[in-house]
């Protein structure tokens, strides 16, 4: 087990968890949200290759749309 802050709150997960596990287990849309890990933003189509590690800050929040 590793643990991490997911918006300013410790969780352990499991060693390897990667982004989008983590994101399918709180039951969060893809598009829902975007993320953040260690102030660097991870694109959507990253999230499945992101393996987390212990001491990770993890932010999600609302994308921003528009031109």
């Amino acid at each position: 087990m590793i643990e991490i802050r997911l918006d300013d709150e410790a969780r352990q997960l499991p060693a390897g968890t990667t982004l989008a596990a983590l994101l399918e287990s709180l039951e969060r849309p893809p598009a829902s949200v975007a993320t953040a890990i260690n102030g660097s933003f991870i694109p959507r189509e990253r999230r499945a290759a992101t393996v987390l590690g212990a001491g990770d800050q993890v932010l999600l929040f609302k994308p921003i749309v528009g031109g």
